[in-house]
């Protein structure tokens, strides 16, 4: 089952899509912020709270932005310190802490000398996310890595203890793929909290310790179940690339992972975001964790037919950021959604030429599809044919990250029954189904064929005006999800500094270089 696309275009929206997330680059590249550089000291090893609760990392950043020291980077200062005094690190980040030593008085290293003196530090967090993988890599050699759609289910009660029973269910229930929601407005904390937590609200925080916690508990009914259960978090918002080194630490499988998404719906200033993300996704590419982007949520706030290849266009700059980062392309769930009006005629076949559409322009891409929600009403016997009716298409199409959809989606947060059916429909239709695509063709002037090559000859037509006008200007004129977002506004803006030629980033050099080999 093939769609009769227009190769020519496709390249053409590729290279337009390289040389915007180029423009872009060659910003990140002369920029920090100071989420990078307090992601730099937790793969350092600096960790927890001080008495009163700020994160260690918050504190030692905070006391260089206040000297106005930044633009040098983190490391050029701890690197001088720490050789300097021959404190432990422990000891420097207390002393830190207490204001009893100022790390920017110490004489200065050149750069040879300061990635000598730092590397036993953050080889150890390499070394960390290397054992990670290799425990990943040997779990799924063990069990075997599933075929066809991973079955993914969300768990969002506030509390990380309750998510492990409800989390435990699901994956018994047949579950291939865990989320863990995280709690409302985290993504706009410019900190990451520390610790268990047992509080949250249409959620659970992301923190380190509820990460391991998580994964603990999966790795326990992987080993009952004899199949890999896949963890998911949120790796976005102002303390994106912190989080995502906190995954990597703790062995997530897949994170939610896209400055887009940032920009358009949590107001966060996109300067700030497209520097985050770039190292967060060096971080998640060197860690094997599968991202996932948030093209679906542009179909919540603008019309899923009408503007269908806004969400195509920005899987092509979403696939050549990811590539920028050295990020391969089996590790890109590129998202998109099952949203069009149910009450439009032939809405199917349309739901259909976008999937499809999307799986043979990303064919090694683990897709990411979502089920319908912005048109689920209280009337759950239509909600779960609509699920149904979205099991289809993914099961036709080939999508490999399937979130399930609940047939009380739009009445109450699932029970674990609602989970358990939804599982049921999607296992039933996988199995029922299972060579349908291998059986049918599509007609080549069809319906299905005439809407998907309309929706890629749009998004090409995106894409050139996108090039021409940057990327900045045109989020501000609302190219996506009808949001209109401007370049020196939104949160976060302060934390984005231009760097030095002193400037240097350790971690984050020794990371592209690895990947560069592998690449």
């Amino acid at each position: 089952m093939k769609l009769t696309l227009k190769e020519p275009v496709i390249t053409a929206s590729r290279t337009k899509a390289k040389s915007i997330a180029n423009q872009i680059q060659l910003f990140i590249d002369k920029h920090s912020t100071v989420s990078v550089e307090r992601t730099i000291l937790r793969l350092l090893g600096v960790d927890g709270v001080n008495s009163i609760d700020i994160p260690y990392p918050n504190v030692i950043i905070d006391d260089l932005k206040n000297k106005e020291c930044l633009k040098d980077g983190v490391a050029f200062y701890l690197a001088s310190a720490l050789k300097a005094t021959n404190l432990s690190l422990d000891e420097l980040v207390e002393k830190i802490d207490k204001n009893s030593i100022d790390i920017t008085s110490y004489p200065k290293l050149d750069k040879s000398t300061i990635r000598e003196v730092l590397q036993p530090y953050f080889s150890n967090s390499l070394k960390q996310i290397t054992n990670q993988k290799n425990k990943r890599d040997s779990y799924k050699k063990q069990f075997g890595d599933k075929q066809g759609p991973l079955l993914y289910v969300i768990v969002a009660t506030g509390n990380i203890y309750e998510d492990v029973t409800q989390a435990k269910a699901a994956a018994r229930q047949g579950a291939d793929v865990i989320a863990v929601i995280r709690t409302t407005g985290q993504s706009l904390l410019d900190f990451v909290p520390y610790g268990p937590t047992t509080e949250g609200f249409g959620g659970t925080y992301a923190t380190q310790q509820n990460f391991k916690i998580m994964r603990e508990a999966l790795d326990q009914v992987s080993e009952e179940e004899e199949r890999y259960i896949h963890l998911v978090n949120y790796a976005s918002g102002l303390c994106m690339p912190e989080i995502a080194a906190m995954g990597a630490l703790e062995r997530l499988d897949m994170m939610l992972n896209d400055s887009l998404y940032g920009i358009l719906f949590r107001d966060i200033n996109m300067k700030r975001t497209f520097i985050d993300q770039y190292f967060s996704r060096i971080i998640s590419a060197y860690a094997n964790i599968t991202i996932n982007t948030g093209e679906d949520n542009y179909l919540t706030t603008a019309d899923a037919f009408e503007n269908a290849h806004t969400v195509l266009a920005s899987q092509f700059i979403n696939e050549a950021f990811a590539k920028n980062a050295f990020m391969k392309e089996e590790l890109q769930g590129l998202g998109h959604a099952f949203e069009i009006d149910p009450s439009m005629e032939n809405g199917f076949l349309y739901e259909l030429a976008q999937a499809q559409l999307a799986r043979q322009i990303f064919p090694k891409a683990p897709l990411k599809y979502m089920p319908p929600t912005k048109h689920m009403t209280g009337n759950i016997f239509k909600g779960f044919i609509q699920n149904a009716l979205f099991n289809i298409v993914t099961k036709t199409t080939n999508q490999r990250i399937h979130l399930l959809g609940m047939l009380t989606e739009a009445v109450h947060t699932p029970f674990m029954s609602d989970r358990y059916l939804a599982i049921e429909n999607a296992n039933y239709i996988n199995q029922t189904m299972k060579d349908f695509a291998s059986e049918i063709e599509f007609k080549k002037n069809g319906k299905i064929n005439k809407r998907a090559n309309t929706v890629l000859s749009r998004a090409d037509e995106l894409l050139t005006q996108i090039e021409q006008k940057t990327m900045f200007k045109s989020l501000s004129e609302g190219v996506f999800a009808d949001i209109k977002r401007q370049e020196n506004a939104g949160k976060g803006l302060e934390g984005v500094f231009v760097k030095s030629e002193n400037y240097l980033n350790p971690v984050l050099d020794v990371m592209k270089e690895k990947l560069k080999r592998t690449w």
